[in-house]
């Protein structure tokens, strides 16, 4: 994942210094939280296998499934405004992460041009990802908001040198359902229609994108 998470053009010295701030890493077994919204913000994370789901409560104690997090990608960005996490980081399955020190990363990023410029764009990653994904909730029909996110999982999982047709989606129906502004009976019927349309193949959690020009015609 080295590429993912680390900026490119670094001196030997310099990716030492960069290897020795994110050495730590930790584990997160499934159904267990990194951190929790409220929490005091000390550390940016990288999945380093496994994957995670983030979540914000409303204060009515409903919560709503706001992303997911593959290997190779970054998560803790959230607390950097208020010095507190705003949403909630669940592991989907047991899962590591890279832990990197905010206070340290600072440091780093004044020593280092080309880090700090990576810093800049994984923040600017998740303004993108969040536009489109309003635009998903937005303007899309159910039927185009899961093939949408069949899709950027796909996009995702090859960015990151796996396969792009076959993979396991961790994520529940009903996280799915939350993510996706649908209910868990919609989300399951939507794949059950792809199903019979020739565009995946679903088994569980495994799924097998059939017909890629399909579901981006959806």
């Amino acid at each position: 994942m080295r590429q993912l998470c680390m900026p490119q053009g670094l001196s030997n010295d310099e990716l030492s210094k960069l290897e020795t701030l994110i050495c730590s890493a930790r584990s997160v077994h499934r159904g267990e939280a990194l951190y929790r919204s409220g929490d005091r913000f000390d550390n940016i994370y990288a999945v380093r296998s496994g994957s995670m789901k983030t979540v914000m409560a409303h204060r009515d104690g409903r919560e709503q499934v706001t992303g997911l997090r593959l290997a190779g990608e970054a998560l803790g960005l959230d607390g950097i405004s208020e010095d507190r996490h705003a949403c909630s980081a669940l592991a989907l399955e047991d899962s590591t992460v890279c832990i990197v020190p905010y206070t340290a990363l600072k440091s780093l990023c004044r020593e280092i041009g080309s880090m700090q410029e990576r810093l800049h764009k994984l923040l600017g990653e998740q303004i993108v990802r969040e536009a489109a994904q309003m635009m998903v909730l937005g303007s899309l029909s159910a039927d185009e908001r899961v093939a949408a996110f069949l899709l950027d999982v796909s996009e995702r999982n090859a960015q990151r040198g796996y396969s792009s047709a076959e993979f396991n989606l961790r994520m529940t129906r009903e996280d799915m359902g939350s993510y996706l502004g649908m209910t868990l009976e919609t989300v399951s019927r939507t794949l059950s229609r792809f199903q019979k349309r020739g565009l995946i193949d679903t088994q569980g959690k495994h799924i097998r994108i059939v017909d890629l020009d399909g579901l981006r015609q959806v």
